[in-house]
């Protein structure tokens, strides 16, 4: 192990034994802290956020640092976390909360602020201390976050040590850190996410992500493209549960994408211009790191295209779904795949075979108000998460609207090769003992009764 992360997982570790000693007030004022202070900076977070990593939205990313930060104190505040929380007098159990220990977190550069935040939120919450590894093209931002934190934690008579960053990170200093740490947590790309899950400690990664969008025939067809627009274009595209496609009913069809098109999307169904597109944006059928989260004009420009000044997003019509077909996959750029369906079984066929190309486990929007059709795509779909009538990029990882777990983490299940098929949140970051007592009159039954 290299001195540097020695250094860093000595000074956690102590700082981590400080932290054991607080009570649940003093350990909830540290993650109220950690929130408010990305919410209170919002705007020069956000700002650096976009010079470092050169991609994304301003607007995008002050709206989300205020939003992940507010809604994730709520869902934590009055949380029981430390000691006993939780006693079942009629099973006999009494569970007590403990700590991991010392976790390390790889964060992404589409998400690197908010992203560190709430891994340090739900570590702090659990009274573990927390390292961050960032992406080397966000490593000013988790600085900038350190620096800051460590301003209120001197106030606060908190050992600054409770969050750490590797200033100068690279693969294999993230790598050595996983590997020293008590558990991980890898947000990024899938090369990250495997490195967590071969460190030999306990890891939470995430999947890729490739939202399929189902319009069911009969919405509020200016809502539903509203929805799925504002999706799609958040932060110019790069948020991994921003909904890729737009799957229509084929007697409706043009009637949807005159909506979209009225609403910002340039539609794009000449094959010479869409060879133009995918040659830009999928180069040799790998994203173009020149495209993720670029303006429609930017893409358009590399293309040799014009659209519209004020266009919002590219909408393409593929002449196939599924394997071997680029459009299939996720595009980390305002950019949507329009597909048409004869039947509600059909549609939800078409995102099946997409998310099987790539985008397993992650997330489906679906615009519906037939509580069948949902219940038969929620069965039908591997995915972990479907968001309905909802904005899928701002939504998917939980908000005030719904009940998902707020979270910059979304687990993709085993389809996406994850420990966890659900929203990353605190209590994925404590260990539980039992204590188990006789059950009260309780009685053993008789096989009769067991096989009856």
């Amino acid at each position: 192990m290299s001195n540097i992360i020695q250094s860093l997982v000595e000074r956690s570790r102590k700082a981590q034994q400080v932290l054991c000693t607080y009570d649940q007030k003093k350990t909830d004022e540290i993650v109220k802290m950690f929130g408010k202070v990305i919410s209170e900076h919002a705007e020069s977070l956000a700002k650096l956020a976009v010079e470092e990593s050169r991609m994304g939205v301003y607007e995008d990313k002050v709206a989300k640092n205020k939003a992940k930060s507010r809604i994730i104190w709520n869902a934590l505040k009055g949380k029981k976390s430390i000691g006993i929380i939780g006693r079942d007098e009629k099973a006999g159990l009494i569970e007590v909360a403990k700590p991991m220990g010392v976790i390390a977190a790889a964060t992404p550069c589409t998400n690197p602020i908010v992203t560190p935040m709430c891994n340090a939120m739900y570590a702090v919450k659990c009274q573990n201390s927390i390292i961050i590894a960032p992406h080397p093209r966000s490593k000013k931002c988790a600085i900038a976050v350190a620096d800051l934190y460590y301003k209120e934690l001197d106030r606060m008579g908190v050992p600054r040590d409770i969050f750490l960053v590797v200033e100068e990170p690279s693969i294999e200093l993230t790598n050595e850190l996983m590997a020293a740490c008590d558990a991980v947590i890898a947000t990024g790309g899938m090369g990250v996410v495997k490195s967590a899950y071969s460190s030999g400690k306990p890891s939470y990664g995430v999947g890729p992500g490739n939202v399929q969008g189902l319009i069911d025939e009969g919405i509020d067809y200016k809502a539903a493209a509203g929805r799925m627009i504002a999706s799609r274009i958040f932060d110019n595209g790069i948020i991994c549960s921003g909904t890729q496609s737009i799957i229509a009913p084929q007697k409706d069809y043009d009637t949807v994408i005159k909506e979209f098109i009225s609403q910002g999307a340039y539609y794009v169904d000449d094959q010479t211009v869409l060879n133009k597109l995918a040659e830009v944006v999928f180069p040799n059928g790998v994203i173009n790191k020149k495209v993720v989260g670029q303006s429609v004009q930017t893409i358009a420009k590399l293309a040799e295209i014009t659209v519209p000044e004020n266009t919002k997003v590219l909408v393409v019509k593929p002449e196939m779904h599924g394997a071997s077909v680029v459009w299939s996959k996720e595009k980390m750029c305002p950019i949507m795949a329009a597909y048409s369906y004869k039947t509600w079984e059909d549609a939800v066929q078409i995102a099946y075979e997409n998310l099987i190309y790539e985008g397993e486990g992650h997330t489906a929007d679906i615009q519906s108000d037939n509580q069948e059709h949902i219940e038969y795509a929620g069965v039908k779909l591997p995915v972990s998460r479907v968001v309905v009538n909802q904005t899928s990029s701002s939504m998917a990882g939980g908000a005030f609207a719904n009940s998902l777990n707020p979270t910059t983490t979304l687990g993709c299940g085993s389809w996406g090769n994850n420990a966890i098929s659900e929203n990353l949140f605190y209590t994925h970051l404590m260990n539980k003992s039992r204590i188990a007592f006789v059950k009260k009159d309780w009685k053993q039954p008789s096989d009769e009764e067991i096989f009856a």
